[in-house]
C-alpha cells in the first residue's frame, strides 16, 4: 500500500500509576496505525494537575517539543489526544480530543471540580481557555471522540471537530451469555463516576439482585464505608480489579449494566454493555452515553437519584423478556462502531 504518511506520533498525557479511558484508547490506536502498515511510535509525557499553577508548567512542557523529526527520520502526522498533548509543535498536528482540562470548563462549578470563584482561579481558567483555543486552533483537522465533546469544543472554544467513534478494546472479545443474578457496574472509583448511585438504589431495591462493582480508584474505601452503613454486605460485591477474562465473563452473565457517571465524554462500559446484549442504566446528565442509550429502546435513562435508579433495577429483574430484548438492541448500535473509519479520517487528513 502506497502511503503518502509513513511515520506517526500518538501523543498520550500520562497521570503516573493512573491507567483508564484514554490510556486505554491511545495504546488501541497505535496497535491499529501499526496493523496497517504505518510506522508508529507512542509519546508520553506525565501530567500533574496539583497545585493549580503546575498546570501551565505541564501544558509549557508540551509546547517545548517539537516533533518534526526523530533520530534523522521526518515524522509525517502527529495525532494528540487531551489536554495538553495538543500543544505539541509539528506543522502536520491533528486532534483526536478525548477532552480539555475538564476541572477549567464545564465541571468548573461543581463538586467536580477543584476550581472556584477566586481571582487566581478566574485568571488562570481564562488563560487555560484562551491557550487551548489558540493550540486547538493549529491542528490541521480536529476529530473527537464523542458528540458530547464536540459539542464542548464548540460552545467553549468556538471550535468545530468531527466526532469518530471507536469500538472499546475488548470489542472481539465480549460475548453474551445467561443472565444471572447480578447487575454490574464498571469503571474508576471515583466520585465523578457515581458508583454510589447503584449503591444507594440498591438500598430501596428489595428485588433478588445483587451489584457487582469492578474498578480501583480514590474512593474505594468510601464506597466500601457506604455499603457497610446501608448493611448492604451481602447485596453489593467490590471486586476491585479483575483481569480481562473475568470482566468478559461478568459482562456475559449480568442482567445488565449499570453506567451513569457525571457527564462522561464517551465511556467504554456502555459498548460493552451492548456487546455483551446487556440492557444498560444510565442517567440524563451522564453526557456522552445518551449518544447510545435510548430509554426504552436498548435501556433505561432516570434521573440522578437512587430512586429513579431503584425504579429502573426494578424493571430490569421484573421484567426479563424485555430486558433482553433491550440487550438485543443494544447490540446491533454498538457491532456498527469499527476502527476502520478511524483510522482513514485521521490519516487520511494527510495523504
Amino acid at each position: 500500500m502506497l502511503m503518502a504518511v509513513q511515520t506517526i506520533l500518538v501523543c498520550e498525557v500520562q497521570v503516573p500509576l493512573v491507567h483508564g479511558g484514554a490510556e486505554i484508547l491511545v495504546r488501541q490506536l497505535v496497535e491499529r496505525l501499526r496493523g496497517y502498515g504505518y510506522r508508529v511510535d507512542l509519546v508520553s509525557v506525565p501530567f500533574k494537575w496539583y497545585p493549580r499553577d503546575e498546570i501551565l508548567a505541564n501544558a509549557a512542557a508540551w509546547r517545548l517539543l517539537d516533533l518534526s523529526e526523530s533520530n534523522g527520520i521526518p515524522i509525517d502526522l502527529v495525532i494528540a489526544t487531551k489536554f495538553p498533548s495538543y500543544f505539541v509543535r509539528h506543522a502536520n498536528k491533528v486532534v483526536w480530543l478525548v477532552h480539555q482540562h475538564r476541572a477549567a470548563y464545564e465541571l468548573c462549578g461543581t463538586l467536580y471540580s477543584d476550581f472556584g470563584h477566586t481571582d487566581l482561579d478566574v485568571g488562570l481558567r481564562q488563560e487555560l481557555l484562551a491557550l487551548d483555543t489558540q493550540m486547538l486552533g493549529e491542528c490541521r483537522r480536529r476529530f473527537t471522540i464523542a458528540d458530547n465533546t464536540t459539542a464542548r469544543l464548540k460552545t467553549f472554544n468556538g471550535l468545530d471537530a468531527e466526532t469518530l467513534y471507536h469500538p472499546p478494546r475488548l470489542a472481539d472479545r465480549i460475548i453474551g451469555g445467561s443472565a444471572q443474578d447480578y447487575i454490574l457496574s464498571v469503571g474508576r472509583l471515583e466520585t465523578i463516576k457515581r458508583h454510589d448511585l447503584a449503591i444507594r438504589a440498591m438500598a430501596l431495591h428489595q428485588g433478588p439482585v445483587r451489584l457487582v462493582i469492578v474498578g480501583t480508584g480514590t474512593q474505594q474505601a468510601n464506597l466500601a464505608a457506604l455499603v457497610e452503613q446501608l448493611g448492604l454486605n451481602d447485596r453489593v460485591h467490590l471486586a476491585g480489579a479483575v483481569d480481562d477474562e473475568t470482566l468478559i465473563g461478568l459482562y456475559a452473565g449480568a442482567r445488565g449494566v449499570f453506567f451513569a457517571p457525571f457527564d462522561e465524554d464517551y465511556g467504554y462500559v456502555t459498548l460493552e454493555g451492548f456487546l455483551a446484549h446487556k440492557p444498560v442504566v444510565t442517567a440524563r446528565d451522564s453526557g456522552g452515553t445518551l449518544e447510545f442509550v435510548q430509554d426504552g429502546v436498548n435501556g433505561w435513562v432516570c434521573d440522578p437519584t437512587p430512586e429513579s435508579v431503584a425504579d429502573a433495577f426494578a424493571e430490569l429483574t421484573g421484567t426479563p423478556a424485555r430486558s433482553a430484548a433491550l440487550g438485543d438492541a443494544g447490540y446491533e448500535r454498538a457491532r456498527l462502531i469499527t476502527w476502520d473509519g478511524v483510522i482513514e479520517r485521521l490519516v487520511g487528513v494527510a495523504r
